[in-house]
């Protein structure tokens, strides 16, 4: 059996689409097989006592920490080496609900072992990853401050997330709002997610070194969906009643999704659209035609008004919470772990965190994919994720 490295759930006043590391639960281990499941799961628990969630609790600078991770791809019979770079927050560290081990195989090492399949050479995964940094924090102290990682002659691709954090600030805070409700602290997250993810993109075209081959951006998904199918303390101005909160939230989360990807079309990136390979089932549920996760992704040049209408109102029937993602109609996989936040995982875990981070190296678990699809790709969200970036890699280095 494959060991899933899980964590308590956290209470659901903690949570919104992308409360990617807000607070640090309890971490154990569970084991959990490749058997595919059909029942939703909620585990229920506790979290850390209090003083303990002074490293994630609060949006002020000790509530960030850093998870970097360097682990290279080790082929037999290779002598060329390549570097994958990849920046972000708790998503690309591969945070499991401890502060001083990370995933090994994130989203991006996952990338790196598809690369080292189709270029037979080793790929050297290198992950500078800061858990609970919003946007912000995440260019200028992670893209800006350590560019140097992405300037090696070896770099051939480079990756980032981020915005989860903004998220969660801004949906904490309007929860706990009574009275009337302001809408202004989500309007400021949507915007400030766009200000940064553009200079991202301008800040690593200036600054990757020029053999790099491919830059991408992985977008949000949405955990914690169907927590947050609940009503508000605060009413309304216009209408005096309560609002629900996913009904405001999934518009928000939608247009920071549109722009990065837009801006990916517009800036040279690619867009590995994690929302809809999360929250769409890999059948056609509704009979359209399409598959929910394809008929859910980006429309290159599409508008911002087209891609809301069409993931938040045309095809909302077809969302699902990723606790259960449907690979056929009556079978699932769990892609968020037990604190309905980060993307479950597979490979074990290494050293990142508190204790500083780490450097190692192994063999692939894969050495050929056929159809470009390892025999797990859909069976946890970190190898999802990993599998959706893997699909621009160019054909050489």
């Amino acid at each position: 059996m494959a060991s899933v490295h899980q964590g308590i759930h956290a209470p659901p006043s903690q949570m919104w689409f992308s409360r990617r590391c807000g607070y640090v639960p309890v971490a154990f281990t569970i084991a959990k097989g490749k058997k595919m499941k059909t029942l939703f799961r909620r585990v229920a628990g506790a979290c850390l006592p209090a003083a303990a969630l002074l490293a994630l609790a609060t949006p002020a600078i000790a509530s960030t920490l850093n998870q970097n991770v360097s682990w290279t791809i080790d082929r037999a019979g290779t002598t060329a080496k390549y570097r994958v770079v990849a920046y972000g927050d708790s998503i690309y560290a591969g945070y499991n609900g401890s502060t001083t081990n990370a995933a090994r195989f994130a989203a991006p090492t996952v990338d790196a072992e598809y690369l080292s399949a189709r270029w037979n050479a080793d790929i050297e995964s290198i992950r500078r990853a800061k858990s609970g940094a919003v946007a912000r924090d995440v260019y200028e102290n992670k893209i800006v401050a350590e560019r140097s990682w992405m300037q090696a002659a070896s770099t051939r691709a480079v990756t980032f997330e981020m915005c989860g954090n903004d998220g969660l600030q801004a949906r904490s805070a309007f929860k706990s709002q009574t009275g009337t409700c302001n809408y202004s602290g989500i309007t400021a997250a949507v915007n400030s997610c766009k200000t940064y993810v553009a200079a991202s993109m301008d800040y690593i075209n200036a600054n990757a070194h020029p053999n790099t081959r491919v830059k991408s951006i992985a977008n949000l998904y949405y955990p914690g969906y169907n927590a947050d199918n609940v009503q508000s303390s605060c009413r309304d101005a216009t209408t005096g009643q309560t609002v629900n909160l996913r009904d405001r939230f999934l518009p928000a989360i939608a247009s920071m999704n549109y722009w990065m990807c837009e801006y990916a079309r517009q800036k040279g990136f690619k867009c590995a659209d994690s929302f809809a390979q999360y929250m769409g089932a890999d059948y056609d549920s509704n009979g359209d035609g399409q598959i929910d996760a394809d008929a859910l992704r980006y429309v290159a040049g599409e508008s911002e008004a087209t891609y809301l209408q069409r993931t938040t109102v045309t095809l909302r029937s077809t969302l699902r919470d990723a606790n259960t993602k449907f690979v056929t109609a009556s079978s699932s996989f769990d892609y968020i772990q037990s604190d309905d936040t980060h993307p479950t995982f597979t490979g074990g875990t290494v050293r990142a965190g508190l204790f500083g981070g780490s450097t190692g190296t192994g063999a692939p678990r894969y050495t050929s994919f056929a159809n470009g699809q390892s025999p797990i790709w859909r069976n946890f969200g970190h190898e999802r994720m990993g599998w959706a970036l893997s699909v621009y890699q160019p054909a050489t280095p």
